[in-house]
């Protein structure tokens, strides 16, 4: 199969594969990457070094011949005093050779077909001068940054041999840095008095066509041993900060071509390089198209004024259903969607013989009026009602707005939890911090715990299970509910607890506070210390939306059936990915097997 067949006749595969932001890789230019079209780069790049990319032509002057030309001019260098004598190489034996190589080519050491290879130094920094230091932050794959680059003191250049200086077609290896290690570039035009410090290794090829080298760096056969752990691993160190050494590079087993050859590689590798581009732009453009065309749809949902229009916009949805939700994004903003319906009362009918929320609120102010008489709990001062600058947006009849604290247990005030936990005791109480919160799959038990004096001090806030809990510091707007197993655990200062009334449904208030328009007045509300806090005060105020108390159950119900549908979709849409990535990995099997 031809190169362009490979591609063509797979395009569905290259382009359809699921989007991602990508910070690595040949051609990543920083927009949306395909997967696909980045397995695809790293195909054409495997194809190349290998010798599968471009035709040989058995007239051509082998590697091998090319090999003692480059001998013959280092031994030429070394008599004009310009480079070291090298050292004596073992061949390449055949455990180093990681595949064939075709008829004419030969695999040789780097520093067999380099001049130069060595890691720059640190310098003695300067912020002006004579010359530039390239740091690893400067090699990036598309190409020479020179924007972070800072100067040699002028006092300390009698420290540079010439050789350190950049020169035109020098290939910048990165050495160090977890997810700058690996990056190469070529230098395609002169960097006068230019040097790279001790992050960067300079690779001089010598006759050999520098971007073919470049290419072998890029491809996966190499990049997969730019990891501590890979069984031939090329750095060394953990995971945390890993270093390529010069004495592995210059060990290095190079597949060799013919020189012509070389350059017909590199040509063709620029030319795919540069349609995977124009792949790449098409369908980030679709993609933004798509992205949207979902929100133009979505939003005019929300911003239906009454029943009949949110009916003729949800058919708008639905008669593209299939081609609108078709990422994990576009699934995500219909979940948002479908909440923020849920609070607006644009998801279920309305039913005149519901009680009205007004009502409903009247019958919760009574039952606190009945616990303070009884000396259950103090009288607190009222906060204001909701007035109509307070209307986020217009509600159904018999809805009402009021403040969050109205539709609270007044036994369960919204607290904060323990301020300083102090050490960790042995069979101390549960301690709920914010990386124990979930909505989905909180753990048996949280993993820390306080004292038994610190929790008498925080008693109010011991949990029973069944506690909405809010994130208030830092990740602001969290939520988790307490199972039953926490029952006798406290919380962290950076939780707060809201007991729903009795009167108002749980899952109605949990379905609220997960909505867009309440965690967006969260993450406003917030003012910043060592962190960003949310202060328990502007919960109680927040503006509500409430329903009747038997219309709260019918969006609950209705909400947790379009919610386990948006799921099924995420789930079918991980299917497909998985499909398209077996099928993708079958088809460069086949291409470099």
């Amino acid at each position: 199969m031809s190169t362009k067949e490979l591609i063509t006749d797979h395009l569905d595969l290259w382009t359809g594969a699921v989007t991602h932001k990508s910070g690595t890789g040949r051609g990543n230019n920083g927009k949306i990457e395909l997967t696909g079209i980045k397995k695809l780069r790293e195909l054409i790049l495997e194809l190349a070094v290998r010798g599968k990319l471009v035709e040989q032509d058995p007239s051509e002057e082998p590697a091998s011949v090319l090999l003692d030309r480059i001998a013959e001019e280092k031994t030429r260098l070394v008599k004009e005093g310009k480079i070291k004598k090298p050292k004596n190489l073992k061949e390449v034996a055949d455990e180093e050779k990681p595949f064939g190589l075709p008829e004419g080519w030969a695999w040789a050491r780097m520093e067999a077909v380099s001049e130069y290879i060595q890691r720059g130094k640190g310098p003695k920094y300067a912020e002006s001068g004579k010359v530039r230091v390239i740091s690893q932050k400067c090699v990036q794959w598309s190409g020479l940054n020179l924007s972070t680059t800072r100067f040699v003191d002028d006092n300390s250049l009698n420290g540079y041999q010439d050789e350190r200086y950049i020169r035109k077609n020098d290939i910048l290896w990165n050495s160090t840095g977890t997810g700058t290690v690996g990056r190469a570039i070529v230098v395609k035009e002169p960097q006068h008095s230019t040097v790279v410090d001790s992050h960067v290794t300079i690779v001089r090829p010598l006759i050999t066509e520098p971007c073919h080298i470049l290419n072998y760096i890029s491809s996966p056969s190499i990049q997969k041993r730019i990891e501590p752990d890979h069984k031939d691993s090329l750095v060394s160190g953990s995971t945390k900060q890993v270093e390529l050494n010069s004495g592995s590079v210059k060990l290095l087993a190079v597949p060799l071509p013919p020189l012509s050859e070389q350059h017909r590689i590199v040509e063709k590798v620029d030319e795919l390089m540069a349609l995977c581009d124009r792949l790449e732009q098409q369908v980030g453009d679709q993609l933004e198209a798509h992205e949207v065309l979902v929100d133009t749809l979505l939003d005019a949902l929300t911003r239906s004024t009454d029943a009949a229009e949110s009916t003729e916009n949800w058919a708008r949805v639905a008669e593209h259903f299939d081609t609108l939700f078709t990422t994990e994004a576009s699934i995500d903003k219909l979940k948002k969607t479908i909440l923020q319906l849920a609070v607006m009362g644009r998801l279920v009918e309305q039913d005149p013989g519901d009680e009205p929320a007004s009502v409903l609120l009247e019958r919760i102010a009574e039952e606190k009026a009945q616990l303070v008489k009884e000396g259950k709990i103090k009288k607190t001062k009222k906060i204001p009602d909701v007035t109509e600058d307070d209307f986020l947006f217009e509600l159904p009849k018999d809805w009402a707005w009021t403040r969050f604290e109205n539709i609270v247990d007044p036994k369960f005030s919204i607290s904060y939890g323990v301020l300083v936990p102090g050490p960790e005791p042995k069979n101390g109480v549960p301690l709920v911090r914010v990386a124990d919160l979930s909505l989905s799959n909180p753990s048996d038990q949280p993993e820390k715990s306080i004292s038994h004096e610190v929790d008498k001090k925080f008693a109010k806030t011991r949990l029973n299970g069944g506690e909405i809990l809010l994130c208030v510091v830092g990740s602001i707007g969290k939520l988790g509910v307490a199972p039953n197993s926490w029952k006798g655990a406290n919380i962290a200062r950076a939780i707060c607890r809201i007991m729903p009334t009795k009167l108002v449904s749980e899952s109605y208030i949990l379905m609220l506070l997960q909505t867009e328009f309440m965690q967006v007045r969260f993450g406003k509300d917030t003012r910043t210390l060592a962190q960003p806090t949310l202060n328990v005060g502007l919960i109680r105020s927040a503006s509500t939306p409430l329903p009747p108390f038997e219309e709260q159950k019918r969006i609950v119900d209705k909400v947790d059936k379009l919610m386990a549908l948006c799921d099924q979709l995420k789930v079918r849409l991980a299917k497909a990915g998985e499909t398209r990535k077996h099928l993708i990995e079958t088809v460069v099997e086949q291409a470099v097997g």
